[in-house]
């Protein structure tokens, strides 16, 4: 089996070799950039499994990359940065990080971070199954895409999918905000909160649902969610 392979965006060289020497140590495959342009060349090269990504990049907004690469790429991306407030950190998964490691870190920290972000989906997801029909509507795990039943096609996030995912692969139940935490990890407290609300938010509007009265993904006040419908994964 092939290692799991992690880029590395980081325009400071002490950082990149810190988060190589630890991750190739724990037997993961890295390439590192030190500017956005690299990186991005390198992605149309090879698709690594997990991307790395500090916001201080000195070629580009580092938040604007990690909502294009959690638009159009299926790698976990997971944000090391400076910016410690809850905003930023609330911010960063808003736009479709999976994960917020803040500086300074324990590089054992982000190897357990990664291992955890590539384990759960491997663990949860349906066997060979990439796509569900349900409501109208069919979600393709495999290109990120929705599609309706006139054939229009909606992009949506590595970050909204695996949202998504725990309601297909669990219709009709309810799934308690803990169980989403232990599910999908992305932080704690109120910042997981927030980001949840806004993926479910965006799920939502993708799905043309009406926010006072959702007919797919309700909100069961004080206990979770639930999403009501048939599914069928093929």
């Amino acid at each position: 089996m092939t290692a799991p392979h992690v880029a590395i965006l980081d325009d400071e060289p002490e950082i990149r070799r810190m988060l190589s020497d630890a991750l190739e140590e724990a037997g993961f495959r890295t390439t590192c950039y030190a500017r956005a342009t690299e990186f991005e060349a390198g992605l149309k090269r090879a698709q690594p499994d997990v991307c790395l990504v500090d916001l201080g990049l000195p070629d580009r907004d580092g938040l604007a990359l990690v909502h294009r690469l959690a638009l159009e790429q299926g790698a976990a991306i997971i944000i090391i940065s400076g910016r410690a407030q809850v905003h930023d950190r609330v911010t960063g998964l808003e736009l479709g990080a999976d994960d917020y490691i803040i500086k300074p870190f324990d590089p054992a920290e982000v190897v357990a971070r990664i291992r955890a972000r590539l384990r759960k989906p491997r663990a949860e997801a349906a066997p060979a199954a990439q796509s569900a029909d349900f409501a109208g509507w069919r979600a393709q795990f495999d290109r990120y895409v929705l599609t309706d039943a006139g054939g229009r096609e909606t992009p949506f996030s590595h970050a909204e999918g695996e949202v998504l995912r725990l309601f297909l692969e669990s219709p009709n139940r309810l799934i308690t905000r803990a169980q989403m935490q232990e599910a999908l990890g992305s932080g704690a407290g109120e910042s997981f909160d927030r980001a949840m609300d806004v993926r479910i938010s965006r799920l939502r509007t993708k799905l043309g649902e009406d926010p006072k009265n959702p007919r797919l993904i309700k909100t069961i006040y004080g206990a979770g969610y639930i999403f009501l419908g048939e599914v069928r994964w093929s």
